[in-house]
């Protein structure tokens, strides 16, 4: 990594989950990932609905499961304004792996008896329970 750091902000509507300097963030956003280092250009971007936020700092990632949102970089500070943030120690995965059986029936329910708005929302909680298990593995990788 580089000795060079910006501050990573993440806040959710309930609080401040990350303010700190670091060395990288990757973020999946609608229009691909993007990654930041310090001196990155002014830009801004609209996270996917649900996806890892990868944060690097010396030798260690830390991958944070995050809502949707905006990121904005300038003047070497990146913020992520999200809907909602979780550390693997935040996330209770039995919870998200019940989630994930419920959605894929609902998803997979040969009955007819389930409308679009049902099929969106049970799209989003699949994608959120399979985000929640894969950051849920990875408390910390690095040194």
């Amino acid at each position: 990594m580089t000795d060079k750091k910006f501050q990573l902000r993440i806040i959710t509507p309930s609080e401040t989950k990350v303010d700190k300097p670091v060395e990288m963030v990757i973020m999946r956003c609608i229009d691909g990932d993007w990654g930041v280092m310090a001196g990155h250009d002014k830009r801004s971007g609209v996270l996917m609905d649900f996806g890892v936020v990868r944060v690097f700092d010396e030798g260690n990632e830390r991958r944070l499961a995050a809502y949707g949102g905006i990121a904005e970089f300038q003047d070497d500070m990146l913020t992520i304004l999200t809907s909602e943030a979780f550390w693997p120690e935040d996330i209770d995965l039995a919870r998200a792996e019940t989630d994930l059986e419920i959605a894929k029936q609902r998803l997979h329910d040969k009955s007819g008896k389930v409308d679009e708005a049902e099929v969106q929302m049970y799209g989003v909680r699949l994608r959120r329970s399979l985000v929640m298990i894969e950051v849920s593995s990875y408390p910390m990788v690095g040194k």
